[in-house]
């Protein structure tokens, strides 16, 4: 991925993957080749900027809806916000790059001096002609495509690479002509073969449409018959595929390309046409500007040795305006926020599971784990007295899990319908809860990592409880009167007590994030504490 995070600005380009960004806020795209658009796809939910063209084929290619893209015409400054309430702001022009469709550098300006981003980009010598860069700006950070920044690597310019194919091509007159490209770029260079040759060239469906959109000549068409230079995906170029195209008829391909390129077949050729500039365009294109400092794109190939000499003095880092910082670190958690719940509500919801008493559903239980229960059964509703929760059952599980009982919880969550299929289980006498969806995710306030909390237990109906009406004040800690038949209610038996600890405990992820096994020994013996102290409660206080 070649893509940057600018460093004490919220500018990021060619950088979309947003767990890592940091507190970047502005996202610019330098041109549509895969390699800068890692991590950009239909689900991209900010504001985003590039060049028309470019506009127009992230949309048809990668689908990002366009209420997100922003336009920006080439040649032109714009000024945008730095900050949300527009005290800040920086101006961003655009300049052609010269290196495939809708591809272009950036220039910004604003507070932290001017930064020049190449992405990608063939030199020639009327860039420096462009109104941004003629006005003998100081560029403080030039960020430089160092594809070819190697001294060793001699390349000829574009029109002596033309010139080359062009002569290639004219050594076999009555062979079909396979030129093997990437999915973008060299458009103009398959223009300038069809006016030397006066024949059609032939596109992919895909490939007509882009050119359609960039004016070029009327030279293309689709019909395999009716040139005889083909432009196909570069990967189709081997010795298979050239085999194949000799039988029916005589062929040759050409990879227009500057890498290093295995070749298995004698009529494969490799012509050093590339779209990057080469050592020499740098030197001089470095020279010309004099930046204070040169940051290569491309990681992995150091290249800053080699403009030293054409270097200006480094000027300080001036201070990020606070407006800036607050929009930077404010937007970052906001942000946060959202991405956790977009992948919550991405991810397919899970299956619940909802206990009932056993005496009264012994014989109604079925082997078949995942037959449908009922909406109302699976959520209680505050005027039913019949699927209300035994007090003891209520506070057992207040002492066992306080976090989910706190004076912060304010009512119960409804099972949602697209939830379905539950599970019924048979639990022991007393208890009846409902697991909540597991794919509910948080931020932990020890460690800031974000964490799983599981399945919530949520009281469910307590079918051969006690008939009591309760209210929400139930859940605020409040202590509701209870009939004296609830009494007489039993409590979880020795018999079934390792039943409870089984689906009660055991399933609960909130203690497998948070707590080791001896944690969950001390929970067990937390919870028969419980049993102990509501049974000493009920035999000695005659209203419990």
């Amino acid at each position: 991925m070649n893509g940057v995070l600018i460093a004490h600005t919220p500018i990021a380009v060619d950088f979309w993957s947003l767990r890592r960004a940091g507190s970047a806020r502005l996202f610019f795209l330098s041109h549509m080749h895969s390699d800068h658009t890692v991590g950009l796809s239909s689900t991209w939910a900010r504001p985003l900027y590039c060049s028309p063209v470019s506009a127009h084929l992230l949309h048809r290619r990668l689908q990002v809806p366009k209420q997100w893209i922003r336009a920006l015409e080439v040649g032109e400054s714009h000024v945008l916000p730095l900050d949300e309430i527009g005290q800040e702001t920086m101006t961003v022009t655009l300049i052609d790059a010269n290196h495939c469709p809708g591809s272009v550098m950036f220039l910004f300006e604003g507070y932290f001096g001017t930064i020049l981003y190449t992405g990608d980009f063939r030199y020639i010598p009327s860039m420096l002609k462009e109104p941004a860069l003629r006005l003998g700006k100081q560029i403080h950070t030039l960020y430089l495509d160092n594809t070819n920044c190697n001294p060793a690597l001699i390349l000829p310019s574009q029109q002596e690479a033309t010139r080359q194919i062009i002569e290639l091509i004219q050594k076999y007159p009555q062979h079909n002509i396979k030129i093997g490209l990437y999915s973008l770029g060299k458009e103009s260079l398959l223009e300038q073969l069809a006016l030397e040759f006066r024949t059609w060239v032939v596109l992919s469906p895909r490939r007509l449409e882009l050119v359609q959109l960039l004016g070029l000549a009327d030279v293309f068409t689709v019909d395999e018959n009716a040139g005889r230079i083909h432009a196909v995906d570069r990967t189709e170029i081997c010795r298979s595929t050239m085999l194949h195209w000799n039988r029916t008829h005589p062929t040759i391909a050409i990879l227009p390309t500057s890498r290093k390129i295995h070749i298995s077949h004698p009529d494969i050729h490799i012509i050093p046409y590339s779209d990057h500039s080469s050592y020499s365009e740098l030197r001089a294109f470095v020279a010309a500007l004099k930046p204070c400092q040169v940051v290569p794109i491309v990681s992995g190939q150091p290249c800053r040795r080699y403009f030293q000499d054409s270097l200006s003095p480094r000027l300080p880092m001036p201070l990020v305006p606070a407006s800036v910082r607050r929009y930077m670190s404010f937007s970052s958690r906001k942000q946060s926020f959202l991405w956790l719940l977009k992948r919550r509500l991405k991810k397919p919801r899970t299956q619940g599971v909802v206990f009932e008493s056993l005496e009264e559903n012994a014989d109604q239980c079925q082997p078949d784990r995942n037959s449908k229960v009922k909406k109302e059964n699976l959520s209680p509703q505050p005027g039913n007295p019949e699927q209300q929760p035994s007090l003891c059952t209520l506070r057992i599980k207040e002492q066992l899990l306080p976090d989910l009982y706190s004076k912060e919880w304010d009512g119960l969550v409804p099972f949602s319908e697209s939830q379905g299929m539950a599970t019924v289980v048979t639990a022991p006498l007393g208890l009846s809860v409902q697991l909540r969806s597991t794919d509910e995710e948080f931020t932990s306030s020890k460690t800031g990592e974000e964490i799983g909390l599981g399945p919530h237990l949520v009281p469910s109906g307590d079918n051969d409880g006690p008939a009591t009406t309760r209210n929400q004040s139930t859940w605020m800690g409040q202590k509701p009167l209870q009939s004296p038949s609830s009494r007489a209610a039993p409590l979880l038996t020795t018999k079934f007590r390792g039943l409870a600890l089984k689906y009660l405990l055991t399933p609960v992820n909130f203690f497998q994030a948070e707590f080791s096994s001896r944690s969950f020994d001390q929970q067990v013996e937390k919870y028969h504490r419980a049993l102990a102290e509501v049974q000493r409660r009920a035999q000695n206080d005659p209203l419990v």
